[in-house]
């Protein structure tokens, strides 16, 4: 066994947010520019991040890549940041939407996290027949997907839609999303058979293709959801297990499997 002494030292890729503060922004990032942060931004980097004049940040903005800044005035309630060198190049995600059916607030805070861990590239809660949840303040779900992006060291940020029936999205389908095969995970199938259709998705051409994960409520699609998603010729059902799975952990397990055979995993 070598010894640690001679053992090379383990570096951190460079998509690791581990230990550096990360912050997104709106404004446009380039060499030389300098912008301001808004009270809650300017807030947490200098009472509770403890960061002061000369401290360095990272900055995204989903659209520019990743960006070193340096503070150049810190105050609780504007502090201004001098934009140096850029850290990374644009990463886009993986073209894989989440249709998913809100569930309730901590829950729905859960799936816009780990959705945008998970690599989704648009989330859209859905209301479908049995869902319980009538309204999803779009505010808290953003600020959920750009928490999460700037703890995982993302330089693109997930667009979080607004809630629509399900129904409806899908009788508008081809124009808003030509092209785009559906996941739909439908409870009623036989358990067991999810590898082997995605593999076979995969064999067709699918892997890297426009997708759109479809997960219903907690208590199931209904009937006529079912058969509208079954009648297209663009949507392939796939079960989850053999398990009873909350619809929050339905949701991210769905995403799992898809991103391991279909995404960039």
């Amino acid at each position: 066994m070598q010894d640690d002494k001679d053992s090379p030292p383990h570096h951190a890729p460079t998509h690791c947010a581990t230990g550096k503060t990360r912050l997104y922004v709106e404004e446009a990032l380039a060499q030389g520019a300098s912008l301001t942060l808004g009270k809650d931004q300017s807030h947490y980097i200098v009472n509770v991040m403890r960061m002061g004049e000369g401290a360095r940040v990272l900055l995204f903005n989903g659209r520019d890549g990743e960006w070193a800044a340096q503070i150049e005035s810190a105050s609780k309630k504007a502090a201004t940041l001098a934009v140096e060198t850029r850290t990374r190049a644009h990463e886009p995600l993986p073209d894989i939407w989440l249709l998913f059916a809100p569930v309730k607030k901590a829950r729905l805070d859960f799936i816009a996290q780990k959705a945008t861990e998970m690599g989704a590239s648009v989330i859209q809660p859905v209301q479908t027949r049995r869902t319980i949840v009538s309204r999803v303040k779009d505010e808290r779900l953003q600020a959920n997907v750009v928490e999460a992006a700037e703890q995982c060291g993302l330089v693109a940020v997930p667009e979080a839609r607004e809630m629509e029936k399900l129904d409806a999205l899908i009788k508008r389908w081809d124009e808003i999303a030509p092209g785009r095969h559906i996941l739909f995970c439908d409870e009623s199938e036989e358990p067991g058979g999810a590898r082997g259709v995605l593999e076979r998705l995969e064999k067709e051409g699918l892997k890297g293709k426009p997708l759109a994960v479809v997960v219903g409520p907690e208590g199931g699609f209904a009937p006529e959801e079912r058969e509208m998603l079954r009648a297209r010729k663009d949507t392939t059902a796939l079960s989850l297990g053999p398990r009873i799975m909350r619809a929050d952990t339905a949701a991210i397990a769905a995403l799992a499997v898809t991103g391991l055979i279909l995404g960039d995993w």
